[in-house]
């Protein structure tokens, strides 16, 4: 298949080499170094072990138009990064092209096929001018979870950490060919990419961890091991996750863990920092209205007090208003990929 990756930072990198080679015609939509690296040497992966694989035989331009109609687009930019590519994607659709979105939080197309009084909704918090909506369709789409842990070292340059799930769905639930299609090029490079039949609870499942231990952390500087024995900080973590898990009930979503459960898998991952914390650090934009806008946006369609929720999203907004006002709470890192 012919697969356009627009973004070609940590995640898109990662799934890229992979797919390009296990035989895919890869093209990376890129700018700037990474753009020259990736034409000078392709792009080269170190993978966990330290071995090093390189996909030479790929694509890459910042010319959408120029890379022309794909079978499948993968959407690897961050959520607050879509209305910017928005205009430019289309030039990558022929009659039955694809999109795969890889953003976290709740994605613009929620509620496309979704049913029940809020079909056809489109998420403010992240997609507010319906940009997203009008001109990448939900027709196109079929949803992803990232789960895998990236970092881009350098231009043309990504090392994964760990984690290879993408899991895929359609909107609608339904096997169709298509999204099995995708499916089995994912596991031909070496991923896996069950296709579900509720890729929405998948997104609740990730989004549960990510609306929590990413703000704390960006907010107190702590790793996740350091969140989660800090009494206060757990305690505050399960609040969050109790009103998030009120608002998805009311829209049909069943967790398939227990909060302690999922607060004890973000224990074990030990003295890692969240995407947010990084970016905070290197003065990046961060996820705050993809992980915790949105959430309350549902919160308010659903009509479920969400007070935690909505304090640390308070803190987290003007902690970014500060930041970019100021420059960068740390030492600038390279740019990191969420992890489950």
């Amino acid at each position: 298949m012919k697969i356009a990756i627009v973004g070609a930072g940590a995640i898109g990198g990662y799934a890229g080499v992979k797919l390009a080679l296990a035989g895919e015609r890869v093209t990376f939509l890129a700018r700037g170094a990474n753009l020259a690296a990736i034409r000078e040497r392709g792009f080269r992966l170190i993978q966990s072990d330290d071995t090093e694989l390189a996909a030479r035989d790929v694509q890459a331009t910042a010319d959408y138009e120029a890379a022309g109609p794909q079978d499948v687009v993968l959407l690897a930019v961050k959520t607050h990064q879509l209305a910017a590519v928005a205009e430019a994607v289309p030039r990558l659709f022929g009659p039955e092209t694809l999109v795969v979105t890889m953003q976290n939080g709740i994605p613009y197309w929620y509620f496309h096929r979704h049913g029940g009084p809020h079909e056809g909704h489109c998420v403010a918090a992240v997609d507010p001018a319906g940009v997203c909506l009008r001109l990448i369709p939900p027709e196109r789409v079929i949803g992803c979870v990232v789960y895998p842990a990236a970092v881009l070292v350098a231009p043309g340059v990504v090392r994964h950490i760990e984690g290879n799930r993408f899991p895929v769905g359609e909107l609608d639930g339904s096997a169709s060919a298509r999204v099995r299609a995708i499916s089995e090029s994912f596991v031909r490079a070496g991923l896996q990419a069950p296709v579900l039949d509720n890729i929405r609870a998948e997104i609740w499942l990730k989004l549960w961890g990510n609306l929590t231990f990413n703000p704390i952390s960006a907010l107190t500087r702590a790793t996740l091991v350091d969140i989660c024995q800090y009494p206060p900080t757990r305690k505050l973590a399960a609040e969050m996750m109790a009103e998030a898990q009120s608002v998805a009930q009311k829209l049909g979503i069943t967790f398939r863990l227990p909060i302690e459960r999922r607060i004890a898998g973000a224990e074990r991952v030990g003295k890692h920092k969240t995407s947010m914390l990084q970016d905070l650090e290197a003065g990046r934009v961060m996820e705050t209205d993809a992980l915790l806008g949105s959430v309350l946006e549902l919160a308010r369609m659903t009509e479920t007090a969400a007070p935690a929720i909505e304090a640390v999203y308070a803190l987290t907004k003007l902690l970014g208003q500060s930041v970019a006002a100021s420059g960068p709470a740390g030492g600038a890192t390279a740019a990191p990929a969420e992890r489950g």
